[in-house]
């Protein structure tokens, strides 16, 4: 296959919370790939914004992934409008810092809602519709904190550690029918959310390159590029992983 093995030409992506941060770095991945991609999320200009910078191959729907009994319309809806689905990456997420002992029952309803409830749904969706077709990929973006234990994030860390099992349980049943089942858990980037917790704690820039094999932040487009691989023929053979990309953070000591 060669370089081919890589491309993603003619194929039909949704990224969940695609207009900001990795989501958008799974995006321009994506498009640059080859790939068409409709983009999800709560804000239509910020959207809107994204598709003008992504150009022709982007188009984008306004959706609360958290609105579960939508979820059916809108993945029919896509379809509809723009053909049948390729891949999936489930990347809404919402978060919260605050102790175990500070949180509450709602605050972990919140969290499991968007990243746990919301990636189920759709996956369920569009898995249906993929593995009818006998095609597809599904991508959930975790975390480090599905693979070590980081604290004042507990409600984080169980959502993302639920979407890690489910990546898992996921491509049993999917797989023989055609449809790959994966997950990418990021490290720490440069993006405007990390740079503003820097601000507010200027030794927490330090204590994470001090970690991190590669001594550098990741780029949002990383994890794109990863996305790209496991969506690509590429990894035909690969299914049920979760993959690192954190410059060494999960292996660093």
């Amino acid at each position: 296959m060669g370089r081919d093995a890589f491309r993603l030409d003619g194929q039909l992506a949704l990224v969940t919370g695609g207009g900001t941060g990795l989501g958008f770095g799974v995006c321009q991945a994506l498009t640059e790939a080859g790939a068409r991609v409709i983009l999800t999320g709560r804000r239509e200009e910020v959207l809107r914004r994204a598709c003008d910078q992504l150009g022709e191959a982007a188009s984008y729907m306004q959706h609360d992934v958290t609105e579960l009994s939508s979820i059916p319309a809108l993945a029919g809806h896509i379809e509809e409008r723009f053909g049948p689905l390729d891949i999936l990456v489930n990347n809404a997420g919402n978060h919260l810092k605050k102790s175990a002992v500070e949180t509450s029952d709602a605050d972990l309803a919140g969290i499991l809602q968007t990243h746990l409830f919301g990636s189920f749904a759709l996956s369920r969706e569009c898995g249906r519709r993929m593995t009818a077709r006998r095609r597809g990929s599904i991508i959930m973006i975790v975390s480090m904190a599905a693979l070590f234990g980081i604290p004042q994030v507990s409600a984080y860390s169980a959502a993302k550690s639920a979407m890690a099992g489910l990546t898992r349980a996921l491509a049993v049943e999917f797989s023989p029918h055609g449809v790959r089942v994966n997950a990418i858990a990021p490290g720490w980037f440069d993006t405007d959310l990390s740079r503003k917790a820097f601000q507010g704690d200027p030794g927490r820039k330090e204590r994470i390159l001090g970690r991190t094999p590669l001594r550098t932040l990741g780029e949002v487009v990383d994890v794109g590029h990863a996305a790209v691989y496991l969506s690509s023929p590429a990894a035909r053979f690969v299914t049920g992983v979760v993959l690192p990309v954190d410059g060494g953070v999960s292996i660093g000591f």
